[in-house]
């Protein structure tokens, strides 16, 4: 069997981590890695970090400056991934969670903070695997699609709307 090696740091102090987070994002990467039928070892690393930090990382590597909910750092282009040689897995790359936003973000949508942190762990993960929704269209719904398919496969499916109930905008 394949191993998926998640390696999970937490970079911030603003939230205590609930139990069962670390377990939930293991599982989230692998069933993405499961759905997209990614075969052969794989590494990822995970970081949480607080919204002074992720605003410094998304105005230095994305040019906007302002705080996100995560942030998706791939290695690897068209499937084509660095292999660590002491373990022959390939690398996909780095995700930046930042846990006072997903907090936020688990409030203002109505669902619990480990809808929210698997979410963007699976969000994250398909951006890992090459997905793109910024421009919108048939990849924004298909990605989309896939993030649900993994929430459900968790047992987190979705219990509402992704519009605030104040009807604002994402």
């Amino acid at each position: 069997m394949d191993k998926t090696k998640v390696i999970i740091m937490d970079r911030q102090k603003a939230v205590k981590i609930p139990t069962g987070i670390r377990l939930l994002i293991r599982r989230c990467c692998n069933a993405v890695l499961q759905m997209e039928k990614i075969s052969g070892s794989c590494e990822v690393c995970i970081s949480f970090v607080d919204t002074e930090e992720i605003q410094k990382l998304n105005a230095e590597y994305r040019h906007h400056d302002y705080p996100t909910d995560v942030l998706s750092f791939p290695l690897g282009i068209d499937g084509n991934y660095d292999v660590n040689p002491a373990t022959n897995a390939k690398q996909l790359g780095d995700i930046v969670l930042c846990v006072p936003i997903a907090v936020e973000q688990a409030k203002k949508y109505g669902h619990s903070l480990q809808r929210e942190i698997g979410y963007l762990t699976a969000h994250s993960m398909l951006h890992l695997l090459g997905y793109d929704h910024e421009q919108g269209g048939i990849e924004a719904v298909r990605m989309r699609e896939k993030e649900e398919t993994v929430m459900v496969s968790l047992g987190l499916p979705r219990d509402g709307s992704y519009v605030p109930e104040d009807g604002g905008e994402l």
